[in-house]
């Protein structure tokens, strides 16, 4: 179902002559089952955490193959939640706006690298802070909305040039690109220099550049103006109480860092023109999608405006999203060209976060970690180890050699007083030296374990590891 990395970023132009196809509303593409298992996976997690809707959108193999809401929009009026309604995004905007930087720069009105000083001199270490480290969270500049509620103070209006007066004109948290640290502060001075140098509100030039040409016609400010009667209300949750309606946040305080609201077929959509690569230029996108190196020389696992990372084997770009009554996920899985959207009406969760994983790993068609085949062998393996036994069929030449008579004695040894475990999971997944990588996390009512196993092409254990956890 992938495609090869390489040959995603040298194909751009014949994947992008495709993508009005790709774009328009697409019969229900999924294998036969799948469905039911995501609508399945959805109810479940909205039935834990109390989350009154989600609207999610799938793509497989480059375009939209699955878009459905569930659950309650607005509690009060018991209205049902559809795919035509409307959720805010909240930080997935950031993408948008470090997406308009970079068609600036193709542009020529910019560079990743020009110093601060160019536009805002007036800021702290204007002259040292790049427009990179601000899109990569590395600039140093303080956070000005690290809570997940709204103050007193955000419930009234404010300019961009009064956050910035109040969080970017104060000393640097850290020097800049020698650490990462989430800041919504980064992204309100880059979007006024986005409306700086294009000469147009960020949103307006957005929809010129971005969301005209991919048709994306359900995009909204709700910095301007909340949502309506047709969508979805805002929700919120005191500890483990009852959804309550959230406040609003007054105006001004999403500013290039929150401010988009859409359905999830139009996030899905934008998602379909990252994997085609059709809006911007391969180069634009390999910096996007790159991710930061610290000065340090460690990765700072994020790039412009996404995070950047591996999910069970599988390259991802990915962010979240929280405003006032809203949470959202969003996961692109470029090499394999796939996609999770999922919106929710309910702040301070993790819901759409879980979804997102869930139904990830079905549309990657990853087993279920808890049922695999892999799991209940390897645990199999470790209760035989408890009494000093292995099945030595199960095992290479090398593993088998390992297990010598004083390797089985201490293994039982040390692990049978543990008795049985309440807990074998598996935690991640990967290749190397042409056998598969699997780490499970292994619980007791007093420890926690980890084991580690290499498996062959045929199954056999090349390695079979039991350490305390981390």
């Amino acid at each position: 179902m992938g495609v090869p990395r390489w040959l995603r970023r040298l194909t751009p132009l014949a994947l992008s002559l495709t993508l009005l196809a790709q774009l328009a509303p697409a019969e229900e593409a999924l294998p036969d089952g799948m469905r039911a298992r995501i609508d399945a996976a959805v109810a479940e997690v909205l039935a834990e955490t109390g989350a009154p809707s989600a609207s999610i959108a799938v793509i497989r193999d480059g375009a939209i193959a699955y878009v459905r809401a569930y659950g309650m929009a607005r509690l009060e009026t018991k209205l049902p939640a559809t795919p035509e309604m409307r959720y805010s995004i909240g930080s997935i905007s950031k993408q948008f706006t470090a997406a308009a930087v970079l068609l600036l720069v193709e542009e020529g009105g910019l560079s990743l690298d020009d110093r601060l000083v160019r536009f805002l001199p007036e800021l702290t270490r204007a002259k040292d802070v790049t427009l990179r480290q601000l899109l990569s969270m590395t600039s140093g500049y303080q956070d000005f909305w690290p809570q997940d509620y709204v103050m007193p103070m955000m419930l009234e209006p404010v300019t961009a040039a009064a956050i910035l007066d109040r969080w970017a004109k104060k000393p640097l948290d850290f020097e800049p690109g020698t650490k990462w640290q989430y800041s919504n502060t980064n992204y309100v001075i880059a979007g006024l220099i986005v409306e700086k140098v294009s000469r147009t509100p960020l949103v307006d030039y957005l929809n010129l550049r971005v969301f005209a040409p991919l048709r994306m016609t359900t995009v909204t400010n709700i910095d301007r103006e909340p949502l309506g009667a047709a969508d979805p209300e805002r929700y919120l949750r005191f500890a483990l109480g009852p959804p309550r309606p959230a406040p609003k946040e007054g105006r001004g305080w999403l500013f290039a860092a929150g401010e988009l609201a859409m359905t999830a077929r139009d996030l899905a959509t934008w998602d379909v023109s990252v994997i085609a690569q059709s809006v911007m230029q391969p180069a634009s996108y390999r910096q996007m999608e790159t991710e930061i190196q610290l000065a340090s020389g460690v990765g700072a696992r994020y790039g412009l405006g996404v995070s950047v990372g591996m999910a069970d084997g599988h390259w991802v770009l990915s962010h979240g999203g929280e405003v006032s009554g809203f949470t959202a996920q969003n996961n692109v899985y470029p090499d394999d060209r796939a996609a999770v959207v999922v919106l929710t009406n309910l702040d301070s969760t993790n819901a759409s976060g879980q979804i997102a994983t869930k139904v990830g790993r079905l549309v990657l068609e990853i087993p279920d970690s808890e049922k695999a085949p892999s799991v209940e062998l390897a645990r199999k393996v470790f209760e035989g180890l408890q009494h000093g036994r292995i099945d030595r069929a199960l095992f290479t030449a090398n593993a088998s050699a390992y297990f010598t008579a004083q390797a089985l004695a201490d293994f039982a040894a040390s692990l049978a007083p543990f008795g049985a475990s309440t807990e074998f999971t598996q935690q991640s997944q990967s290749l190397r030296g042409g056998m598969t990588l699997r780490r499970y996390r292994a619980v007791f009512p007093k420890k926690t374990l980890r084991v580690t196993t290499f498996t062959m092409p045929d199954g056999a254990f090349e390695q079979y590891m039991v350490a305390a956890s981390e």
